[in-house]
C-alpha cells in the first residue's frame, strides 16, 4: 500500500449522487479514469483558491497601506 493511502486511511470523502453520476458519465465520455478526473479537478480548484487567497491578501495589504497625507501624519508631533 503506498504511503499516501496508508497515511490517509482515516480520511472519508463523501460525494453527492449527482457528482458520482457525472464522474461516471465524463469518465466514459472522455475515456479517462475517474481518479484522473478528480485529481485534475482538485488541482485546478487548489490553484484557483490559492490565487484568490493571494489576491485577497494583496487587497488587504493595499487597503492597510493606502493612507492619504492627513491620515498618515495624524497625531504626529513635529517640532
Amino acid at each position: 500500500m503506498p504511503n499516501s493511502q496508508a497515511n490517509n486511511s482515516e480520511l472519508q470523502i463523501e460525494l453527492s449522487y449527482t457528482n458520482v453520476e457525472q464522474l461516471k458519465s465524463f469518465s466514459q465520455l472522455l475515456q479517462r479514469d475517474i481518479n484522473s478526473i478528480l485529481n485534475e479537478a482538485l488541482t485546478q480548484y487548489f490553484e484557483t483558491m490559492q490565487k484568490k487567497i493571494i489576491e485577497k491578501e494583496r487587497e488587504d495589504d493595499i487597503s492597510m497601506t493606502n493612507l492619504d497625507y492627513d491620515e498618515f501624519w495624524d497625531g504626529v508631533d513635529i517640532e
